[in-house]
């Protein structure tokens, strides 16, 4: 029998507390060791654990303590960068919270630290987590489209409707230059989605976005938050396949507040979120059209289904899909296999955000090479 995986928590606010909760619920872990610089969120989480956590008041204390073989970073996203060096300088495995960083450099300086400490021997798993991807029906839609269900893939999109970024402490997310800007902070997600389904790197972005509605009568020290709460962004790819984003930060009361459609010259798949279901619609079943607009038998050859892992323990936040994502995590470090999502590709959608920005600010088409120029294609 394996021995239980002990795991520091660095970062205890909502997410750090949903990844506590996650493990609690996962066989074969055991949280040791946690780390918050603020005092009501080491609080909260020392409260959903035993008496003999260790509780530490920075991440290096924790860092620096033997008391944990693996960390999960889910600090604000501004920290990532120096969390993150500091842990690569040990030999703990890391499961590094999206968006792995807010700048490109930082990326940069952070794979150029991985790749030394793999040359000098270091074995261990470092992972950026993604976990939209492993959501029931999204991860069995990917499955059915790359076993070619949908033919030749041309066309991704998704759609997020929903309420405002949640209240966090201090509320340092009501900043692009905590949090990277929305399209980095909120959709990296998507964009790593993106790239998953299509198994392409992008080329170029467009984007159109703003601050319409959010967060314009509050004020912090005088400033007023500057973080956008709607975009449309396109990414094309190598192949000529286009992907796009449709956002919307203040549509409370959407039914299926998130939607994801894959379409190919032979199918086309959809899920909704939350409601699990996931659809497909095949060319070759549909209708002879008695009347034009009205296909005989609208509907019919549409397969439709709810999709569900019963394996999951904890559904969560994110029906499952942290739960699901840390098995595999688990897994790896057990296994001694690659992480599912490295470093680069954490930063890879990290720079699609980046670059749809800065699409925004300009109001042109940007090159992903003139983002990413210091990283091979």
């Amino acid at each position: 029998m394996e021995p239980l995986l002990r795991y520091g928590i660095i970062g205890c606010g909502s997410m750090g507390r949903e990844h506590i909760e996650n493990l609690r619920a996962l066989p074969g872990t055991q949280v040791t060791a946690i780390a918050d610089v603020d005092a009501g969120s080491r609080q909260k989480a020392q409260a959903l654990l035993p008496d003999t956590v260790q509780v530490f008041d920075t991440p290096q204390a924790l860092l620096d303590s033997g008391a944990c073989d693996a960390v999960v970073i889910a600090t604000p996203n501004h920290t990532h960068a120096g969390i993150l060096r500091a842990a690569l300088a040990t030999d703990l495995h890391i499961l590094a919270e999206k968006p792995l960083v807010t700048t490109i450099e930082d990326g940069l300086a952070l794979l150029a630290l991985q790749r030394q400490r793999v040359a000098e021997g270091a074995q261990r798993v470092v992972w950026v987590a993604q976990e939209y991807r492993y959501m029931p029906p999204v991860a069995e839609m990917i499955r059915l489209v790359h076993a070619g269900g949908a033919g030749k893939l041309h066309q991704v999109a998704i759609r997020e409707h929903r309420e405002p970024f949640y209240p966090k402490v201090g509320d340092w997310n009501r900043f692009s230059a905590n949090t990277g800007g929305t399209l980095v902070e909120k959709c990296c997600h998507y964009f790593n989605l993106m790239d998953l389904i299509l198994q392409e790197r992008p080329t170029r972005v467009f984007a159109s976005g703003g601050q319409r509605v959010n967060h314009l009568d509050e004020r912090y020290d005088g400033r007023t938050p500057d973080i956008l709460d709607s975009a449309y962004v396109i990414v094309e790819y190598p192949s000529g396949a286009r992907a796009m984003l449709d956002l919307c930060m203040f549509a409370e009361n959407s039914v299926d507040n998130e939607h994801i459609v894959v379409v190919g010259d032979q199918a086309r798949y959809e899920t909704l979120l939350p409601s699990l279901t996931l659809r497909c619609g095949r060319r070759a079943d549909w209708g002879r059209r008695e009347v034009w607009g009205q296909p005989s038998g609208t509907g019919q050859g549409v397969s439709v289904r709810r999709v569900w892992d019963t394996n999951i323990r904890y559904p969560g936040q994110h029906f499952g899909a942290s739960y699901i994502e840390h098995q595999h995590f688990l897994a790896a470090i057990q296994n001694g296999t690659p992480p599912e999502i490295t470093l680069e590709e954490g930063l890879r959608s990290v720079a699609t955000g980046l670059a749809a920005h800065r699409s925004i600010d300009t109001g042109l088409p940007v090159q992903m090479a003139d983002v990413l120029a210091d990283l091979p294609a």
